[in-house]
């Protein structure tokens, strides 16, 4: 199948069309075109299967069988992989001529340090993570302290720190945080570099207590140090994500005609549960609720006419899934013009996952998928961004967006999730993780039970 006829639009749809933007090598112009190709060619296979699955599909399985093993061999980042981070920040805050960079119980205080917003909640008395530069001869390491309530203290010592030699600065309730902070650097001559995601009143007390020094946020240098994943990193993150498009599956296969949203919300929250994931969400929407891409708050009830919109994830040592599939029923009869925007929807994250490849511009991927469904006759029912990077967090950057200028790299991992949302009628979203391999090629996280979806029968 060379092209396809749009919905609304004149124009012919060609690989080569939508590729045109995205072109930045003699070798990934051939690669990319055949990659295409094949894309298109398969999309009536697809549709044809769809027809032909109804009559083969069978539930006749244990729903949550296989749920709580699929992690049971993952294993949390170790003590090692840590150090090397604190030790990647040391030289760049090295080359910077800076002091320190100070975290609080978050995302980078756990790359760093391992210390979650889980593991010590936040409050009004800050607990930090300070990190500064030391230099013996030619070696640069990494000193640790702990800013600690005095009170506290004996709790914060619990906590797995990897480091040589931590050490723990504890202030009394009448002392000044800051100030004890300030007094644990060995030296205080350059900036200060803050987590972009710190409390005001922290960055304010630093600057209080070190008035001739600069408290600034951390460069983009140091944030992209935890946006390209480790090996251990994306093995986590594909049991994550696997899992979740597995517990998916369990409950549409526990789905009926007649079943409330609310219903499947709490199907999906136990299947994520015996799965082992911990921080659980689902959003689920029936029909016409999914137009909306976040939902309407009403509790409705499946009809046969309707598609079911999961949107799902959890968390696995620190590392999140988030997966979201659009499907129908055995007993399902939904009309042909829905099921027709499921494979556009379909066909717009093939193609965008086709071309994020090593040096594409973040904003290219975007545009593929936007323009492919733009073509489609559907200008203005894909309101959202195309992805977002993934991680310890669950939005994080990089991100694959529109006025973009942020390149892709080996290791970093995004969501390719396009969507049409037609309000008071339907909408449609489809959503995979993938990662950048050591080649340069996007590799889906949920490669390894299938990767997207196979059909609107098939999640």
């Amino acid at each position: 199948m060379g092209k396809i006829t749009p919905l609304v639009s004149g124009k012919e749809i060609t690989p080569e069309s939508v590729a045109q933007n995205v072109t930045p090598s003699l070798e990934s112009r051939s690669r990319l075109f055949f990659s295409l190709a094949a894309i298109c060619a398969t999309i009536f296979c697809l549709q044809l299967f769809t027809d032909i699955s109804l009559a083969s599909y069978s539930a006749n399985h244990v729903p949550l069988a296989g749920l709580a093993t699929h992690c049971a061999d993952a294993q949390p980042i170790n003590g090692p992989e840590i150090l090397r981070r604190q030790e990647n920040l040391a030289k760049l805050l090295h080359d910077h001529g800076a002091s320190a960079y100070v975290a609080e119980p978050g995302a980078n205080a756990q790359y760093f340090g391992n210390i979650s917003e889980s593991s010590w909640h936040l409050s009004e008395r800050p607990l930090l993570l300070m990190i500064s530069p030391t230099r013996e001869e030619a070696t640069i390491s990494a000193k640790v302290t702990i800013i600690t309530p005095a009170f506290e203290e004996a709790r914060a010592r619990l906590l797995s720190v990897p480091g040589i030699d931590v050490a723990f600065a504890s202030w009394a309730e009448d002392e000044d945080p800051f100030t004890i902070a300030l007094h644990a650097l060995s030296t205080v001559e350059g900036p200060i570099y803050v987590d972009g995601m710190i409390r005001n009143f922290i960055v304010d007390g630093l600057q209080k207590a070190a008035p001739g020094v600069r408290v600034l946020t951390a460069p983009p240098e140091v944030t992209r140090l935890r946006e390209r994943k480790s090996p251990a990193e994306l093995d986590l993150l594909k049991c994550a994500n696997e899992v979740t498009v597995l517990c998916i599956r369990a409950v549409q296969a526990q789905m009926y005609i007649g079943i409330r949203e609310s219903e499947v919300r709490a199907m999906v929250d136990d299947a994520l549960a015996a799965a082992g994931l911990t921080e659980r969400w689902a959003l689920v929407l029936f029909g016409e609720n999914a137009a909306l891409p976040h939902g309407t708050g009403t509790d409705r009830v499946l009809s046969r006419t309707d598609f079911t919109l999961i949107d799902a994830g959890g968390v696995l040592f620190g590392y999140h899934s988030d997966v979201t599939r659009t499907f129908m029923l055995r007993d399902s009869s939904i009309p042909p013009e829905h099921t027709t925007i499921w494979y556009d929807v379909h066909s717009a994250q093939t193609l965008a996952h086709a071309v994020a490849r090593e040096g594409v511009n973040t904003s290219a991927v975007d545009k593929v998928a936007r323009d492919w469904l733009d073509m489609r006759g559907y200008q203005g029912y894909f309101t959202h961004r195309l992805g977002h990077g993934i991680g310890l967090e669950d939005h994080e950057a990089p991100y694959l967006r529109g006025g973009s200028d942020d390149t892709i790299r080996t290791g970093h991992a995004f969501s390719n999730e396009p969507g049409v949302y037609i309000k008071g009628k339907v909408g449609v979203r489809l959503e995979d993780c993938f990662y950048i391999d050591k080649d340069g090629n996007p590799v889906f996280l949920t490669q390894g039970v299938g990767g997207q979806a196979h059909g609107p029968l098939h999640p």
